[in-house]
């Protein structure tokens, strides 16, 4: 099959994103490589205004309309309020299928603010929270210290843990300033750090939990310089995550509920908090997580025994099926007429 794997090379990079290109890069050319290792064709495309002409040129349309191959989305966007949106946007509206979630979802996943009040619709716990544009806004029963994050943002930029009112105002401030955007403002859980990885649809399988285990560091947060190996005492992956069966079936089960509540598809990752006393709380949902071989995602994958040609080719079946339905799967590996030989 055709699959055009899509990207945002260039576009608008904060300075504190610039080292994170490299791991992003490195990502997209292992995706590429486990594609063409199980015999798809490829093409490298960059998710800004010239794609359409580009994919239809790729993966033109055949006789019935339908498209000849299928997108493998590894965008985040260029620029925009909500940039993680475009690509799929763009792809949906041209009918081009597409790995990772519907426009809809991409909105409700990357939107932290919106994933806490759907999951507590859900009855799934999430750490107590406001939303701010100054910082001298009334925290009402909050209780500090308190963690500040941009409200659409992913690799911990812009993070900080604040422990009295000015530093609140100060960390506010500067989510307000350098990311345009609200700060979403939470308890800090005081406690173990624990993802949960999916992989499905309709049936979803729940990969091991993986720890980030902060041994005797005071900070026990996960920080952008933790996630681009600039920490000095980084946490270190533990998987699978050394706690008991029945609180490694409630996470996957709030992991599960989270997925579903924000539309999320074929695969994401679900990131929490347990207390002191055991009790798990939902910090987010990445619905389109790192596919960098040392990154949470594929450690999780290869402890349940996935190679990572497999399971980057498992998430795109996935979005094939969900397309184009498993009996046109099969279809694809059926020789046509002219392909067989005559006697």
């Amino acid at each position: 099959m055709r699959v055009a794997v899509v990207w945002n090379e260039t576009g608008e990079i904060k300075p504190s994103e610039q080292l994170e290109s490299g791991c992003y890069r490195e990502a997209v050319q292992s995706v590429l490589a486990a594609l063409q290792e199980s015999g798809h064709e490829t093409l490298l495309c960059e998710g800004d205004k010239g794609l359409l002409p580009t994919l239809d040129r790729f993966i033109p349309t055949d006789s019935r309309a339908r498209p000849s191959g299928i997108v493998f989305n590894l965008a985040y966007g260029t620029q925009g309020e909500c940039r993680c949106m475009y690509v799929p946007a763009i792809l949906e509206m041209a009918g081009v299928p597409h790995t990772g979630p519907s426009p809809l979802g991409v909105g409700l996943a990357s939107d932290k603010v919106i994933t806490k009040k759907l999951i507590r619709h859900r009855g799934v716990s999430t750490p107590n929270f406001l939303v701010m544009r100054r910082g001298t806004e009334c925290t009402g029963d909050l209780r500090f210290p308190l963690v500040v994050k941009p409200r659409r943002e992913s690799a911990s930029l812009g993070l900080r843990l604040v422990h009295e009112p000015t530093q609140l105002r100060q960390a506010v401030e500067a989510v307000v300033t350098q990311y345009r955007q609200d700060a979403l403002v939470e308890e800090y859980i005081d406690g173990r750090e624990i993802c949960v990885a999916l992989l499905g649809n309709e049936e979803l399988e729940v990969l091991p939990p993986l720890e980030h285990d902060f041994g005797d560091r005071e900070t026990r947060l996960i920080s952008w310089e933790d996630k681009k190996h600039m920490a000095p005492a980084e946490p270190q992956k533990v998987c699978p995550a050394q706690i008991e069966s029945e609180l490694a079936a409630l996470l996957g089960d709030m992991a599960t509920a989270t997925f579903r509540a924000c539309l999320c598809r074929d695969y994401a990752r679900v990131d929490f908090r347990v207390d002191r006393s055991g009790q798990p709380f939902v910090l987010e949902i990445n619905y389109c997580p790192s596919l960098n071989n040392s990154h949470s995602y594929v450690r999780a994958a290869t402890t349940r025994g996935y190679s990572f040609p497999k399971v980057v080719n498992r998430i795109l079946e996935l979005a094939q099926t969900r397309y184009f339905g498993v009996t046109a799967l099969a279809a694809e590996h059926v020789p046509s007429p002219d392909q067989i030989c005559s006697p």
